[in-house]
C-alpha cells in the first residue's frame, strides 16, 4: 500500500509537470519527439492513473482499476524509456530516463502485487 501511494504521488507530480511546465520540459532533448499537446496528454494520463491507483482501493469501488492503472503506467514508462534512451543513457539525476525507469519499476511492483500477491477484490 505504501508503494502504491508513493507511485500515485510520483505519477501525479510527473503528470502535473508535463502538463503545466512545458517550458522547462522543452529544455530536454527528448521533448522534441512529441509536440506540446502530446506531452500534455501524457500528463493528464499520468494524473488520471495516479487517481485510479488510490481512489478505487480506498473506496472499495471497482478495485480492479488499481492494477490496471499500474499496468498502464508500466507500459507508458516503457515507451518513454525507449524515447529517452535514444537521446541519453547517462545515469544522472537530470536525465529523465532515470525517473521514467524508476516509475516503471515501482508501477510493475504495484501491478504484480495487486494482480498476484494481494488482490483488492
Amino acid at each position: 500500500m505504501v508503494c502504491q501511494g508513493l507511485l500515485a504521488l510520483f505519477a501525479f507530480s510527473a503528470g502535473a509537470y508535463k502538463l503545466f511546465n512545458f517550458e522547462e520540459l522543452a529544455k530536454v532533448p527528448a521533448t522534441a519527439a512529441l509536440p506540446q499537446g502530446g506531452w500534455s496528454t501524457l500528463g493528464v494520463f499520468e494524473m488520471v492513473c495516479a487517481v485510479l491507483l488510490v481512489v478505487p482501493a480506498a473506496t472499495k469501488w471497482m478495485p480492479v482499476l488499481t492494477p490496471v492503472a499500474a499496468t498502464a503506467l508500466v507500459l507508458e514508462s516503457l515507451v518513454l524509456a525507449g524515447l529517452d534512451a535514444q537521446y541519453s543513457l547517462s545515469l544522472t539525476a537530470t536525465n529523465p530516463l532515470v525517473w521514467v525507469v524508476a516509475m516503471g519499476l515501482i508501477a510493475a511492483f504495484v501491478a504484480y502485487g495487486r494482480y498476484a500477491l494481494r488482490p483488492l477484490v
